[in-house]
């Protein structure tokens, strides 16, 4: 049975689309925009090490630990109401952050920007669920919003360069205010704003479990990746998996549940659920290695390494609309195989890719391994929020992306952990005797570059050599270990997701607001 056609969306629908784009790119090149600007911030501000880390980090762990909670509170209060708070708390802290005169100040800011973040990050998917009732143009609308969200993350390390070669490091938080004044201005007058009906009291027992469980799991995994194990990691993902547990005992329970636990044992949305966090798994786990394969092992200073990151992303804009319009004429799940089986090409290409490789060998095997991912996570996204009822389209955002942070954490963690095991495996023999500083040396090509720059020139050039090598075989085998899980998510999308697609929508167990009902506002 084919999905019954809702009203077109119009000029009106499409502009407030546009707008609606604006919070969701920089809410993710904020992920990632602070990379090139640390040595500026340590110079200025003198942080520890351990501050560094969460200079960098505490946006990230914020905002992938609250999207649940603001999901299910953008379904109370209002969509576009929550969209308009997090946008004036994004801009504020973002003004803040770029005048901060201390390390502790910076951190605290960056998670006022998380908090920002976590409230326009699931409003934007959610609002594209009501503002786009006609199933095709909100695959064209979703479509958009997966490209934006990708390109949001390749953008932010370019971006965060070309701010850094003329101003100073707060730069990169300032780019924030004008979208974010944009927003406030715009939006009243686009966007309606969408609430569910009859949700109960907001249950802020629930919102802290959410928090209290997916920030350990995640900040556990990430650090396992960087330093391996650890007894705080572990057992932050330990306390964190327990409260995951009292959280879904409690939703079990509840009368107005945050999350519809229903809704997570569909096929059309916990498939797509498990479908993108598979390509998230693969995207981000890979991006580590080829930023350090383009910067130590090709040579290519940071910005330069940016931009040539940049290439492989490119092919998401014919990837993305192709995708679209196949799932017209054809099952999406076997799109989504598809996609995910070109990537698996892809990742097996990059697995012949050695140290003194051609660079356009490397940018190829990026190109199909992201138009395959990008592909399939566009139909993923489109077939999970048209399946879930409107009125509860904040949360299913949230879970989506939610789902997301805790793919790429996974990524880090396990495709990391390969690449590193061949690495340290490889160098075991091959650092000459003598060397000082050979652990280092021996567990990360960072680190052999580093001890490289104290050695004479032949025995630095030696081991260099290794280390370059080293890392790449270790890539190949993160990249191979990749394009097995890509296999397999493409036999999961065609296996459980066959007619997923072309089923009608689920019965909501309440009725979705229209827009001549009171919980539509602002028309």
């Amino acid at each position: 049975m084919e999905n019954t056609p809702g009203p077109r969306a119009g000029r009106k629908e499409w502009t407030a689309l546009c707008v609606l784009m604006l919070p969701l790119m920089l809410v993710s090149m904020d992920i990632s925009v602070l990379y090139f600007a640390v040595p500026y911030v340590s110079q200025d501000l003198g942080p520890s090490a351990t501050q560094q880390l969460w200079i960098l980090d505490m946006y990230g762990f914020v905002l992938a630990g609250l999207l649940i909670t603001m999901g299910a509170l953008g379904d109370r209060v209002g969509r576009r109401t929550l969209l308009l708070a997090g946008a004036a708390v994004f801009g504020a802290a973002s003004v803040a952050a770029a005048y901060a005169d201390s390390a502790e100040l910076l951190i605290a800011v960056r998670a006022l920007l998380g908090i920002g973040g976590a409230a326009l990050m699931p409003s934007t998917l959610a609002l594209i669920r009501n503002l786009f009732l006609d199933e095709k143009q909100r695959g064209k609308a979703v479509t958009v919003w997966t490209a934006v969200m990708t390109a949001g993350i390749s953008l932010g390390p370019v971006v965060s360069g070309l701010l850094l070669e003329h101003f100073w490091w707060g730069s990169v938080f300032l780019i924030n205010l004008p979208a974010m004044v944009l927003l406030l201005v715009l939006v009243p007058f686009l966007v309606p704003d969408f609430r569910a009906p009859r949700q109960g009291r907001f249950d802020l027992l629930s919102a802290a479990l959410s928090l209290t469980a997916l920030l350990p799991v995640i900040y556990g995994i990430k650090e396992l990746a960087q330093h391996g194990y650890e007894p705080l990691p572990a057992l932050g993902i330990t306390s964190g998996l327990v409260l995951g547990y009292a959280f879904v005992r409690r939703q079990k329970r509840s009368a107005h549940p945050m999350i519809d636990l229903g809704l997570l044992g569909r096929r059309s949305f916990g498939g797509p659920l498990f479908a993108n966090l598979l390509a998230m798994f693969a995207t981000v786990g890979m991006a580590v290695f080829l930023t350090q394969y383009l910067q130590s092992v090709l040579g290519k200073s940071p910005f330069e390494a940016a931009l040539w990151s940049l290439v492989p992303g490119a092919s998401l804009i014919v990837m993305a609309p192709t995708a679209g319009m196949l799932a017209q004429r054809v099952d999406r799940a076997y799109v989504m195989g598809g996609g995910f089986l070109l990537s698996a090409l892809g990742f097996l290409w990059l697995t012949r890719v050695h140290a003194d490789s051609a660079l356009w060998v490397t940018l190829s095997a990026g190109a199909i391994y992201a138009g395959g991912l990008i592909a399939a996570m566009t139909l993923a996204n489109e077939l999970a929020i048209g399946a879930a009822p409107p009125e509860r389209a904040g949360s299913a955002a949230a879970v989506l992306e939610s789902g997301q942070e805790l793919g790429g954490a996974l990524g880090m963690a396990i495709l990391g952990s390969i690449g590193a095991a061949v690495y340290s495996r490889d160098m075991a023999d091959a650092v000459p005797a003598g060397v000082p500083n050979a652990e280092a040396v021996r567990e990360t090509l960072g680190g052999a570059t580093t001890v490289a720059a104290e050695l004479p020139a032949g025995t630095a050039d030696t081991v260099l050599t290794a280390a370059r090598e080293a890392f790449t075989h270790g890539m190949g085998f993160a990249a191979l270990g990749a394009a097995i899980v890509m296999a397999a998510a493409g036999l999961f999308s065609v296996v459980m997701l066959r007619g997923a697609g072309r089923a009608a929508p689920p019965v909501a167990s309440q009725p979705a607001p229209a827009p001549a009902e009171a919980t539509v506002r602002g028309l």
